[in-house]
């Protein structure tokens, strides 16, 4: 590339230092003008563009890692619900997840044991305990 620039400015400097006298009009100087400063500037240009190969527009490389050295651990797991509350007679069942279904206690009696032979029957239990609070 050197060697290109030095020939141009040597070809600028001969052509600047022998001027050529020529009796022509102002369109053929100017055409003259324009052939010199083609054959100066354009063809080294285009010579040293043809001794390059040309570029082609690469796609990036993948690079391929290794996965971290940590990994985070998975979230804690959120308590089981007790979703049983046991009394002698009768239970209450929480139904529901609280999310898509609200939560719901439902009071289950137990079913009535049989009377024994000859026995007079219980009357029946009291009201059922409340639902537990949390």
């Amino acid at each position: 590339m050197r060697k290109i620039v030095a020939v141009v400015a040597l070809g600028a400097i001969l052509v600047a230092a022998f001027p050529v006298t020529a009796h022509a009009h102002g369109a053929a100087l100017a055409l003259a003008a324009f052939a010199v400063f083609t054959s100066l500037f354009t063809l080294p240009l285009v010579a040293a563009a043809a001794a390059y190969p040309p570029y082609y527009a690469y796609s990036a490389p993948v690079v391929v890692s290794a996965p971290p050295a940590y990994y985070a651990p998975p979230p804690a797991a959120p308590p089981a619900i007790q979703r049983e509350v046991v009394y002698p007679h009768g239970r209450h069942v929480l139904y529901g997840d609280g999310v898509r279904t609200a939560y719901q206690w439902v009071w289950v009696p137990n079913p009535p044991s049989p009377p024994p032979s000859g026995a007079i029957p219980l009357p029946p239990p009291g009201p059922p305990p409340p639902p537990p609070t949390r």
